[in-house]
């Protein structure tokens, strides 16, 4: 007599779309079902599933703006191409005025201009407000004659969890004195983290920031996503 088992269902396995070494180490495109994740040095960076975080970066920049006395058609610069939910949602307010991207991995600009991620950038990349700059966001705060109004910055998972160990510095009282050299007086510094750290905050506020807080972002499982803010005074 045959008997009828019922067979344990086998996962998805992620696709690789594309895969690149570069200068920082290897960068990974791939789906898995309906999502696009980007993986850096086999750490994974983010996905296409929600954005609402990215999203909120960039709208708890421009309030803070708004609480310091607000600008007309402030100038935002967004450290970390990523997914593109932050271009995105930037490139959707009118109220910006102009929008700098630096992102290191020209890869993932690849993938936004004529690969996979086109989808969610594509209207984004087309506004004549947006500039893309293929660069080191620590070598261009570093670097740049430019000035910003706001600084949104997530090029890693937080702080104390960056994708690779030369972004340490920028989190640094020394890189954070950077950003707060291409911010114009009043402008605001917003940094997306996975986890709240009480200890960046310090730092924030030694480095001379003001009007130090941080929002809290609800997620689905787990402790909340947060955006770390200050003020540079002036």
């Amino acid at each position: 007599m045959s008997m009828a088992y019922d067979l344990p269902e086998v996962p998805d396995l992620p696709e690789v779309l594309d895969r690149r070494e570069g200068p920082y180490g290897e960068v990974v495109l791939r789906r898995h079902g309906g999502l696009l994740q980007i993986i850096a040095n086999g750490c994974f960076l983010m996905d296409t599933s929600d954005g609402r975080s990215e999203r909120r970066l960039v709208d708890a920049a421009l309030a803070a703006l708004d609480a310091s006395g607000g600008r007309p058609a402030p100038h935002v610069l967004i450290g970390g191409l990523g997914v593109g939910f932050s271009l995105a949602h930037a490139a959707a307010n009118p109220r910006w005025g102009r929008i700098t991207v630096v992102e290191r991995e020209r890869a993932v600009i690849d993938w936004h201009r004529h690969g996979p991620l086109a989808e969610l950038t594509r209207e984004a990349l087309a506004d004549p407000r947006t500039e893309v700059v293929a660069a080191d966001l620590t070598d261009f705060v570093n670097e740049t004659c430019a000035t910003f109004d706001a600084l949104c910055l997530d090029i890693d998972n937080g702080p104390g969890w960056t994708v690779t160990e030369g972004n340490d510095a920028l989190y640094a009282e020394s890189g954070l004195a950077s950003c707060a050299r291409v911010l114009r007086p009043g402008g605001v510094l917003a940094v997306w983290s996975a986890q709240p750290s009480p200890e960046f905050e310090e730092t924030l506020r030694n480095a001379g920031f003001q009007q130090v807080h941080t929002e809290e972002i609800p997620v689905a499982r787990g402790v909340p996503d947060v955006v770390h803010l200050g003020v540079r005074p002036g």
